[in-house]
């Protein structure tokens, strides 16, 4: 947990300097394939820095994030396994070092790509589970390109616009609330959301 605190930390002192759009742009490409914690937080303070620049600032997030995400796909597409069913040393290092990413939970997800597809790629881009695990393991399962990349697109982009949006609306004044409740508030809305879907599916 002090390991994580102090990349938090660390990700934050970029707002404060001249650098901070472009570490921005590189921790949200990265947080999609293998760093640990989302730029959210570093999207907040920058638009608290400049609010005339929040809606620039969730495009350069989005961008970053799927393309980083279609980095996470080709790691799982070309080097997760040695043979069908064998874990190559890039996947062995991933659920050794990276948090949260654990073989558990990789099996997991192979039944909810099964249930879900397309659903699962934009509930994970837009809720606090860990989108990494979501993008190495669609490549890793072959699930369509183009469905991931749509869904990675939307998920990332909802989630960072709305951040963006309401800083730009309401200030300094919301970031505690963002802070404590937002993840609470992505999780309450994509079941809304996708639940509506799934309603409409067997009521139809």
């Amino acid at each position: 947990m002090h390991f994580l605190r102090r990349i938090y930390d660390w990700m934050l002192h970029w707002a404060e300097t001249p650098y901070g759009p472009v570490a921005l742009f590189i921790l949200s490409f990265a947080e999609a394939s293998f760093f640990p914690i989302p730029p959210d937080a570093l999207l907040i303070a920058l638009i608290l820095g400049a609010q005339h620049k929040a809606f620039k600032f969730a495009l350069n997030c989005t961008i970053a994030s799927v393309l980083g995400a279609i980095l996470g796909y080709a790691i799982g597409y070309f080097i997760w396994w040695n043979s069908p069913g064998e874990f190559s040393n890039v996947a062995m290092f991933f659920f050794n070092n990276i948090p949260g990413f654990t073989k558990q939970l990789f099996g997991k997800v192979q039944t909810l790509f099964e249930a879900w597809d397309f659903w699962i790629i934009f509930t994970a881009g837009f809720t606090p589970i860990p989108f990494k695990v979501f993008t190495i393991s669609g490549g890793a399962f072959n699930i369509n390109f183009v469905m991931f990349l749509i869904a990675a697109l939307i998920g990332r982009a909802g989630r960072f616009f709305l951040v963006a949006f309401l800083i730009w609306k309401f200030g300094s004044q919301i970031r505690t609330f963002i802070d404590k409740y937002f993840n609470w508030l992505a999780v309450a809305f994509t079941v809304l959301l996708v639940g509506g879907f799934v309603l409409i599916k067997f009521a139809f």
